[in-house]
């Protein structure tokens, strides 16, 4: 093992840390990008990472679920989505999914959106607005049925 390129590809993944908190595949990804690195460097990195635990996909996946939910509530179709992109483990986003809908359900945080886009674009009065309202709806992952339901609800 070279020791300096091994401390050259740590102080890289601490400066990317230094940004934002990143998965382990998402780390591992990033760290290979460089023509330097060699994969055995970057396995060790990231297991070093994990043990100091700046690297762990759970935390990663409950903190995102969390904000994303606080600053623009989504449904569990795109919040689900969206985990998967960051290649979080299936099990670590389904955990993260069914905690995170078991405190919030998905009718609630579809009645806090609905409620906030009408007070920006106002009530939907025609059959158009009504249609932009269900596709941006649809757009944030709220389930179909629940839409329609809440839709005429609105009248």
């Amino acid at each position: 093992m070279d020791i300096r390129l091994y401390e050259k590809t740590l102080q890289r993944a601490f400066r990317l840390l230094s940004y934002k908190g990143r998965t382990v595949a998402e780390m591992r990804r990033r760290l290979l990008e460089k023509e330097w690195a060699d994969t055995e460097t970057v396995e060790q990195v990231v297991s070093r990472l994990l043990e100091l635990n700046y690297l762990n996909d759970e935390e990663y996946a409950i903190n995102y679920v969390n904000s994303r939910l606080a600053v623009k509530p989504l449904g569990p179709v795109r919040l689900r989505r969206d985990l998967q992109r960051r290649d979080l483990p299936p099990a670590t986003v389904e955990a993260t999914m069914a905690d995170a809908f078991a405190e919030k359900s998905e009718e609630s945080l579809l009645t806090a959106t609905i409620q906030k886009r009408i007070r920006l674009k106002g009530h939907p009065t025609d059959r158009a607005s009504r249609h932009r309202l269900m596709a941006y709806l649809l757009r944030r992952g709220f389930s179909y049925d629940l839409v329609l339901a809440k839709l005429a609800e609105l009248g």
